[in-house]
């Protein structure tokens, strides 16, 4: 990478970056065009990535029931051992792809995760299963910001951009509610196995289609790969997501979290300290000075935080309380895309002027999630999927805006690692939508009561996001949304 400039003025959050130099040897100067195929297929790749997040919930009594024999612990780290390494892995794994190349990101992504797939599907213990699982959680983190890089880099003008990373939006969104799908159809009528070996030929197609359909595009160039910074902000993630992961399980005051989150903190600022003083780090942190990165960031993580903090009640409460099916319940969460794919259509006349979009988009999540806290056992299923599809156009509306907002901030070279700040974002957001949720739950007397006061923490949470989001909206950003 090369040297940061430190004579520029701190009010463009590129200011930090020079310009990219020539390609390396070995890339290839793609022009700046987009075809359907390749949109279709980076889109397919991220949605598969996400979908492996939520499949896994629907799948929890199967395996606990299961020849594996799992201890409660276990079953936790099934669950959670994908997103610490998909989330933990991200800004590195970014940052990869910029300087080697993104289409091979991107395949050896698929290969991983194909891999952690079939391991989980043969697991014949769950420490087979917990490492399989933490496998496709690489994979992913190299999928997700290769996809996203791939895209800034051939979209052409402002308008097509903004077309290109509403469809990614959408299949992150969507990956999440066919993931549910997914995982309540093995559950009731495959096996928990079915799901990971599904996945095995689905990886192989989508490398495939990525072969075929996603050019070569320019790297970043740069000796430095920063090993150092790597592991500083890897280890932060990884920490700070297990003190979010595991405070339900252990107690958020018991000295194995409180030593999570300490440890995450020492390693982030030791992460600020080398940036810092290196002539190429990772990334400068002083891009974070740009209020545009920071209410981006911050509004990605609101947002991921209620709808997977309604994800988490969504299942139990359509199979405990209403008494669905696995299968039922998979397809009942499935309104949830309708308002993901028609608000970007409806909010595009004011892709301009982004802040009252993000703004709205986050009120109404919080709006969705307040009334959603109001379901109970007798409340028809029509009521509570008007609340979903709520949520649901308020996420469509807002995370377009706030996906460019995080991804302009810094210079085309780095789409890669903007890409990973913004997913890394995403995946903190969703982690701590489970804790909150989980946490009020497990201090409740019965889960109607639990989950109304969970969804009511949750609203409340991201409706007071708003307001700092939309204050760093307030000017435009260096390089504009």
């Amino acid at each position: 990478m090369p040297s940061p400039a430190r004579t520029t003025s701190p009010a463009s959050p590129t200011s930090y970056n020079t310009p990219p130099g020539p390609p390396v040897p070995g890339g290839t100067d793609t022009p700046r065009t987009l075809r359907r195929s390749t949109l279709l297929a980076v889109c397919a790749c991220v949605m598969v990535a996400q979908s492996m997040v939520a499949a896994i919930n629907l799948l929890i009594p199967q395996l606990a029931a299961s020849s594996l024999h799992p201890s409660t612990s276990q079953i936790l780290w099934t669950v959670d051992a994908y997103v610490i390494a998909f989330a933990g892995l991200l800004i590195p794994a970014g940052a990869a792809g910029d300087r080697y190349g993104r289409k091979g990101a991107l395949l050896t992504g698929l290969a991983l995760f194909a891999a952690g797939a079939a391991t989980s599907a043969l697991a014949s213990s769950p420490g087979v299963l917990i490492a399989g699982r933490a496998v496709c959680g690489t994979g992913a983190a190299l999928i997700t910001p290769a996809t996203m890089s791939v895209l800034v880099h051939l979209a052409g003008g402002p308008a097509r951009r903004t077309q290109a990373m509403t469809a990614w939006t959408l299949a992150i969104g969507a990956g999440g509610a066919l993931g549910n799908l997914g995982g309540g159809l093995a559950g009731q009528y495959l096996g928990w196995r079915a799901l990971f070996w599904a996945m095995v030929p689905l990886a192989a197609l989508l490398a495939l289609a990525v072969a075929y359909a996603v050019p070569r595009t320019a790297r970043s160039a740069g000796r430095n790969q920063d090993p150092l910074g790597t592991l500083l902000v890897t280890g932060a993630m990884v920490a700070v997501l297990f003190g979010i992961i595991e405070g339900l399980a252990y107690g958020w005051t018991s000295a194995r979290i409180l030593a999570g989150f300490a440890l995450g903190a020492l390693l982030a600022a030791g992460f600020t300290a080398h940036a810092l003083r290196t002539a190429a780090p990772l990334f400068d942190p002083r891009v974070f000075r740009s209020p545009r990165l920071r209410a981006a960031t911050l509004g990605t993580a609101a947002g991921f935080f209620g709808l997977f903090a309604l994800f988490f009640v969504n299942s139990q409460y359509l199979q405990g309380v209403k008494g669905y099916g696995p299968a039922v319940t998979g397809v009942a969460i499935m309104p949830v895309t309708a308002g993901m794919a028609l608000a970007p259509r409806l909010v595009a006349r004011w892709s301009a002027t982004p802040r009252p979009v993000v703004t709205a988009g986050l009120g109404l999540i919080g709006l969705g999630l307040l009334g959603a806290s109001t379901a109970g056992p007798h409340t028809p299923y029509g009521v509570y999927v008007l609340w979903l599809l709520v949520i649901s156009f308020g996420i469509g509306a807002c995370m377009p805006a706030l996906t460019i907002g995080v991804v302009t901030s810094l210079p085309p070279h780095q789409a890669g690692l903007g890409s990973g700040l913004g997913t890394a974002s995403r995946e903190l957001g969703a982690a701590l939508g489970v804790a909150v949720a989980g946490t009020v739950l497990g201090s409740a007397h019965d889960f109607t009561g639990g989950m109304s006061s969970a969804l009511r923490w949750a609203g409340a949470l991201v409706v007071a996001s708003t307001l700092p989001v939309a204050l760093g909206y307030r000017g435009r950003s260096g390089k504009g949304v």
